[in-house]
């Protein structure tokens, strides 16, 4: 019991150690954004800049209804201000530990476990939140075309962006549901995926043959198929989850576009829409914490190719990001840190 202990304690202190490594690198990353941030304040409506603090409010309200929706379809009633907490640290994560997303899935099925959860159920109901945000944005995504054919800055080229996107969102989610939804096909996967994770650990670690446990993976496996089995069958009710996905997308694009009024412009949302929708999903891959440099870049090339200048959107994006992450972050790290600690004193209990 007390070499658990002691165990659990090195790695609550690792842990910690990461962050702060991880906070380092992305200070130091942004260091010239904050710098043209700091440069461009002269040029910005304040007033107007700091309505993103109440826009970001809505966003991640949305995100705990959101949550508490989902949980109730699968049985289990969670606390309001527990899961907008859980939401901020979620967001913390996946900046801070970028991983396309799937740190943030497994830091969110060790925060479920506070509450008694399983670790499928919690899985499956943070995938099925970024399901419903995927389908929700293709929604957004048609408003925004149309309001680029309106304003004429619809070419070919941003036809095939957003065509591009609109495939990649709909075969994802059709693969998605095609794969969860049938016993077999989810085991046959994830059986798949765990042997080959098995065999890339193996190749840097070779006294570990079974870094995944094939066993307790299929277990889970099969807790995710019989939750989402459980939604499914109640698929009706997705209906109020997904109006939340829906303003969460909204909001967090409105903040962006709030930026530009700070400005003094009032570009085309359309423009906005199809930039946000193309630069969040590669930040998912981006190796630098919160996708620094690919966000930036493919916002202001999008942004571009519908009639947008760089002069203009360039600074706005770095504003934009840098008033978002201090936001963000700060509260995020802060509910994260009191969860480790909390964590820390039940292991020494």
């Amino acid at each position: 019991m007390g070499n658990s202990s002691f165990i659990q304690r090195r790695w609550k202190l690792l842990l910690n150690l990461v962050t702060i490594v991880a906070l380092i690198i992305l200070v130091y990353a942004v260091r010239h954004q904050l710098d043209v941030t700091i440069r461009n304040f002269s040029k910005v409506d304040i007033l107007i800049l700091l309505l993103i603090i109440p826009i970001e409010w809505v966003n991640y309200h949305a995100q705990a209804k959101l949550y508490q929706g989902l949980f109730t379809l699968v049985g289990s009633s969670l606390d309001y201000r527990f899961l907008f907490r859980a939401a901020l640290e979620l967001n913390f994560v996946n900046n801070i530990f970028p991983s396309g997303g799937v740190s943030g899935i497994s830091y969110f099925g060790v925060r479920m476990r506070n509450k008694q959860l399983t670790g499928g159920r919690a899985t499956l109901v943070h995938i099925m939140k970024l399901v419903l945000f995927f389908v929700s944005f293709e929604l957004i995504l048609i408003v925004g075309l149309l309001c680029l054919v309106l304003a004429g800055h619809i070419s070919n080229f941003v036809v095939l962006i957003a065509a591009s996107l609109s495939t990649i969102l709909v075969i994802g989610t059709f693969a998605f549901v095609m794969i969860i939804g049938h016993e077999r096909r989810i085991q046959a996967t994830f059986a798949f995926l765990t042997r080959v994770l098995n065999r890339l650990v193996r190749l840097v670690l070779p006294r570990y043959p079974e870094a995944i446990n094939i066993v307790r993976a299929r277990t889970t496996v099969e807790e995710l198929h019989r939750n989402y089995k459980m939604i499914e069958s109640r698929y009706r009710d997705l209906k109020v989850p997904f109006v939340w996905a829906l303003v969460a997308n909204t909001s967090e694009i409105g903040a962006v576009y709030l930026v530009y009024i700070a400005f003094g412009h009032w570009v085309n949302p359309g423009a906005v829409i199809l930039a946000y929708g193309i630069a969040n999903f590669a930040g998912l891959v981006s190796v630098l914490p919160g996708g620094v440099g690919i966000y930036e870049a493919l916002m202001t090339a999008v942004l571009a190719a519908t009639g947008v200048r760089a002069a203009l959107s360039l600074p706005v994006t770095i504003m934009y990001r840098v008033v978002n992450m201090l936001v963000q972050l700060p509260p995020g790290y802060v509910f994260y840190h009191r969860t480790l600690h909390r964590s820390e004193n039940r292991a020494h209990d």
